[in-house]
C-alpha cells in the first residue's frame, strides 16, 4: 500500500471517529448547570444574545481608518529625498485634511456620542 494512501485513510478514519464522539459525548452528560450561562454565580437577568450597537462598529471603523492613516503617513519623512518632495507633502496634506473634515462632520452630526 502506498504511504500517501495509508495516511489519507488514517486521517479520514480519525476525523470520522472524532466527529462521531464530539456529537455523541455532549448528549450523555448534559445537565442544567452545564447548559446555563455563568454570570458570577447569579442567575442571568436577560438574554445573552443582544445585538451590538451600530456606534460600536462606527468607533471600530474610525479606529481602523486612523490606524491606516498612520500606516500611510509613516514613510512621509523619506519623501524629502524624492525628486519632487512638494508633491508628496501635498498629497499627505490632502489626506490629512480629508480625514479631519470627515471627523469634524461625524462629530457635528453626533455620531461619536456613545450615550443617547
Amino acid at each position: 500500500m502506498n504511504l500517501v494512501l495509508t495516511i489519507m485513510i488514517l486521517t479520514i478514519a480519525l476525523s470520522t471517529i472524532l466527529a462521531i464522539v464530539s456529537f455523541w459525548l455532549p448528549q450523555i452528560s448534559s445537565d442544567y448547570e452545564k447548559l446555563s450561562p455563568y454570570e458570577c454565580g447569579f442567575d442571568p437577568l436577560g438574554t445573552a444574545r443582544l445585538p451590538f450597537s451600530l456606534r460600536f462598529f462606527l468607533v471600530a471603523i474610525l479606529f481602523l481608518l486612523f490606524d491606516l492613516e498612520i500606516a500611510l503617513l509613516l514613510p512621509l519623512p523619506w519623501g524629502v529625498q524624492l525628486i519632487s518632495p512638494l508633491l508628496t507633502f501635498t498629497w499627505a496634506t490632502a489626506v490629512l485634511v480629508l480625514l479631519t473634515l470627515g471627523l469634524i462632520y461625524e462629530w457635528a452630526q453626533g455620531g461619536l456620542e456613545w450615550a443617547e
